[in-house]
């Protein structure tokens, strides 16, 4: 499933974002786009201190969760499966 939006954010607009896929039913999460030029997923924040003192995350980004699951919704090449 593929649905082209104009979506706005943080007065940004990303034009030509594209709904490739979720697995809980209409605005659930998680959720995956694509641009021209990125992939935007959208999962649930990762707050375990654990998981986030071996991760170096830079100021201004955040880790979130996303299910194997959601894989399936990318893009795939005709060789290789999964692109990039």
């Amino acid at each position: 499933m593929c649905t082209d939006l104009n979506h706005e954010t943080n007065g940004e607009i990303a034009v030509g974002l594209r709904f490739l896929g979720g697995s809980s039913g209409k605005n659930g999460s998680p959720r995956l786009w694509e641009t021209d030029e990125e992939y935007i997923w959208q999962g649930y924040p990762v707050e375990d201190t654990a998981v986030l003192a071996e991760i170096d995350v830079p100021d201004g980004e955040i880790v979130v969760r996303v299910p194997k699951s959601l894989v399936q919704y990318l893009p795939k090449d005709e060789l290789n499966g999964v692109a990039d």
